[in-house]
């Protein structure tokens, strides 16, 4: 059965962007680029919503991305990837498929093919509606050392509350804190 993991970056009050979309305040440094680099050698599908697809679209397959983070826009680049979109007939970023329909039935189907894990990155509407369907297996939250005081919380609209369990921690020197966390209560 293959795993879905969510992971999210939010703020020390529990946003995970800002007024007007804002996620300016994620400070994503050397140890933290380590850490994502690390990461992507799963070879894990990664999974969006078309917000969060966008955004990594328009940075990752760039110079920029390739001078600033070169292990992780590979990573990025090379990965087999899954948007969520009602609206995008095609997806313009490589090794990159459009899922629409019944995402929530879809998904309970891909975890019991054969395949890599799958991780579902940013797309905070796509992670509460997985939260509320009880199809999550475990959550990554990175905790910026910040306040910003107004945004969008994590787990806005769930219909539910998410119980969960810490497996494990850990710090950056940047002060940000990872935290693993699995549901106690899947469906």
């Amino acid at each position: 059965m293959r795993k879905l993991t969510v992971f999210n970056f939010v703020t020390i009050d529990g946003y995970f962007k800002g007024l007007n979309e804002d996620i300016g305040w994620h400070k994503h440094g050397d140890e933290e680029a380590e850490y994502s680099a690390e990461s992507l050698k799963s070879d894990n599908t990664l999974l969006f919503g078309r917000v969060t697809y966008e955004m990594m679209a328009g940075f990752w397959p760039t110079p920029m991305a390739y001078e600033k983070f070169p292990v992780v826009a590979e990573g990025m680049n090379n990965a087999e990837k899954i948007v969520f979109s009602k609206s995008l007939k095609k997806a313009a970023w490589n090794n990159t498929a459009v899922m629409n329909g019944n995402i929530i039935e879809k998904m309970r189907k891909m975890k019991q093919q054969p395949g890599s894990d799958m991780t579902l990155l940013g797309s905070g509407s796509i992670s509460s509606l997985f939260a509320d369907q009880g199809i999550v297996d475990e959550y990554r939250i990175l905790m910026d050392p910040i306040a910003i005081g107004d945004g969008t919380p994590l787990f806005k609209g769930i219909k539910q509350n998410l119980n969960m369990k810490l497996i494990n921690t850990r710090v950056f020197r940047s002060g940000a804190v990872l935290r693993f966390y699995q549901p106690t209560h899947n469906k």
